[in-house]
C-alpha cells in the first residue's frame, strides 16, 4: 500500500498551539485513503525532531514525506523548494539548544531540492482559493533542519519536502498577525498530499523570485 508521512510541530516557546500540528491532526481525522496516512507531531528541538523523523521513515518506509511547520509572519502557504545543510539558530529551541553555524547532517551536500512537485502543489492550493507560493528559503531553524533531514533520510524513490504555514485565525498570538483559517491550512495540506501522490512531473511555469 502507498504510504504518506505527514508531520507538524508542537507549540514553540510559550505559544498555546502550533497551526502546523493542529492542521495535521485535522487532515488525519478526515483522511479516507485509499493510501495509508501516517501523521506525527514533532518536538521543536533540533535533536528530537530529526531523530523522530528518521525513526518514522525507517519504520513506515513512506512513498511521500511532507513535513510542515509554522512561519509566523507569512500570509500564504509556502511550499519550500530548497533545504540547506546549515543550522544557525537565532533563538534556542524548546530544550534550550542554540547551535550556530553547524551542518544539519555532517558530510552531506550543501543543499538539496525538494523532490515534491512544488510548483504544482502551490498552483493547486492557490486554485482552491487559498494563498500559496513557492518559497526558496526555509530558514535555518528546526523547520529547515527537518526538511534537510527528510531529504537525507528518504529512501531512493521516496519524494519529500516541506511546507510552511501561517498562523491560524484560531491561534494567532495577536490581532495584527497574518492569518489563515485553520480549515484552509488543513485543506492546503490535503491538496499537497494528493498532488504529491498524483503528479510525477512538476509544472513548468515561472515560480521564481527577483529578490
Amino acid at each position: 500500500m502507498t504510504t504518506v508521512l505527514l508531520t507538524g510541530f508542537e507549540p514553540f516557546g510559550g505559544d498555546a498551539a502550533n497551526p502546523s500540528g493542529e492542521a495535521v491532526h485535522r487532515v488525519a481525522a478526515h483522511w479516507d485513503g485509499p493510501e495509508m496516512l501516517i501523521t506525527a507531531v514533532l518536538p521543536v528541538t533540533f535533536t528530537g525532531a530529526a531523530g523522530r523523523l528518521r525513526e518514522l521513515v525507517a519504520v513506515h518506509r513512506p512513498d511521500v514525506v511532507i513535513a510542515t511547520g509554522l512561519a509566523g509572519g507569512r500570509a500564504a502557504i509556502g511550499v519550500e523548494r530548497v533545504a540547506v545543510n546549515l543550522v544557525d539558530a537565532r533563538i534556542p529551541d524548546n530544550v534550550g539548544e542554540q547551535p550556530v553555524d553547524v551542518p544539519s547532517v555532517p558530510g552531506a551536500a550543501t543543499a538539496h531540492f525538494a523532490t515534491l512537485p512544488v510548483k504544482e502543489i502551490a498552483r493547486r492550493i492557490a486554485g482552491a482559493g487559498i494563498p500559496a507560493e513557492v518559497s526558496y528559503s526555509a530558514g535555518t531553524f528546526v523547520c529547515n533542519h527537518v526538511f534537510f533531514t527528510a531529504l537525507e533520510a528518504a529512501a531512493s524513490g521516496t519524494r519529500a519536502g516541506f511546507i510552511h504555514v501561517p498562523w491560524s485565525a484560531e491561534h494567532a498570538p495577536s490581532a495584527d498577525s497574518a492569518i489563515l483559517p485553520l480549515s484552509d491550512i488543513a485543506r492546503a495540506l490535503e491538496i499537497a498530499v494528493r498532488t504529491s501522490l498524483d503528479v510525477t512531473a512538476d509544472a513548468s511555469t515561472p515560480g521564481g523570485t527577483l529578490h
